[in-house]
């Protein structure tokens, strides 16, 4: 019964920004590990930013400088803000969070960078 809901995808143009959340809601013991996936038409499912329990994050490389991954343990939400986009950047964004020591995913948002 624990759902993880993804918002604030939408459309944007090329150089512009939005900001992801993920918020994990149900009978929720402990969260571990937060992470943002995506997919894109005709590729394979990449990880994109990853932050633990305790804080430490990592990026993939197509955005690391750009991207920035957080987390509010208080409200058991993860955001992602995405700042100078790119059309490379278009893609089915999922959440995936450790949630009582459960794999769990979101069901996808979409995020369109086009002019």
């Amino acid at each position: 019964q624990v759902q993880l809901v993804e918002s604030g995808g939408g459309l944007v143009q090329p150089g512009g920004s939005l900001r992801l959340s993920c918020a994990a809601s149900g009978s929720i013991f402990s969260i571990g590990f937060m992470a943002w996936y995506r997919q894109a038409p005709g590729k394979e499912r990449e990880l994109v930013a990853i932050i633990t329990s305790g804080g430490s994050t990592n990026y993939a490389d197509s955005v690391k400088g750009r991207f920035t991954i957080s987390r509010d343990n208080a409200k058991n939400t993860m955001y992602l803000q995405m700042n100078s986009l790119k059309p490379e950047d278009t893609a089915v964004y999922y959440c995936n969070v450790l949630v009582n020591e459960w794999g769990r995913w979101g069901q996808g948002i979409q995020v369109t960078v086009s002019s």
